[in-house]
């Protein structure tokens, strides 16, 4: 197996400035994109949606539990005997005891599914998981979202008794919250899978395979 090439500790600490450098523009770069995301443009969105939950049915209002914030990532129904491994993975990647910390500034974790609740009670149980499940099911949410039959995760805000959207993201833009990732990009192989630019003979498998 290849490995990254050997040099004296002088070199190797020259190698490091030099891209400690790019990682500090990269930083600003997104503290400057963050700043743009705080100022996007919101719209209103329908709160009477009839969520179906462990202590009853609640609308998207209820959903807030107080709060003026609101995350939810709409988990993936692919029926009672597939489970989506990508949701399955990054749900299993939410750190429960995180909540409490995200509670404190006001933003409340939930996440959301067309799966009838029965099936999510079913599949919680399974995978030993204690985080907000709540479903979506015989709704439109996820159509009004946009998730579709796919993944999806919208930022909302609450003023009384109205909602906005104020944003939402997929794919990469979802990746970003999944720790083992962020650890892995800091490892000689990366993740090892083969979308990533690594040199020759590094260990890599195919993304989906």
């Amino acid at each position: 197996m290849e490995k990254p090439a050997i040099v004296s500790a002088e070199e190797w600490q020259l190698a490091r400035e030099e891209l400690l450098k790019a990682e500090k523009e990269l930083t600003r770069a997104q503290d400057a994109l963050a700043a743009r995301r705080r100022r996007l443009p919101m719209v209103e969105f329908a709160t009477d949606y009839a969520f179906d939950t462990p202590s009853g049915t609640k609308n998207l209002l209820d959903l807030f539990e107080g709060r003026s914030q609101l995350v939810v990532y709409q988990f993936m129904d692919r029926g009672p005997d597939h489970v989506c491994p990508g949701c399955t993975g990054f749900t299993r990647n939410v750190p429960v005891q995180a909540l409490d910390g995200l509670a404190e500034r006001g933003v409340t974790w939930v996440t959301v599914s067309d799966m009838p609740l029965a099936q999510i009670r079913a599949l919680k149980e399974r995978m030993g998981w204690a985080l907000p499940f709540v479903s979506s099911h015989g709704t439109s949410f996820a159509e009004d979202t946009s998730a579709g039959g796919g993944f999806l995760l919208s930022v909302f805000l609450r003023d009384g008794d109205h909602v906005y959207r104020t944003y939402s993201t997929y794919s990469r833009g979802v990746d970003r919250l999944v720790f083992h990732n962020s650890v892995f990009d800091l490892t000689p192989y990366g993740r090892q899978e083969d979308w990533e630019d690594s040199p020759a003979g590094w260990p890599q498998r195919p993304t989906y395979g």
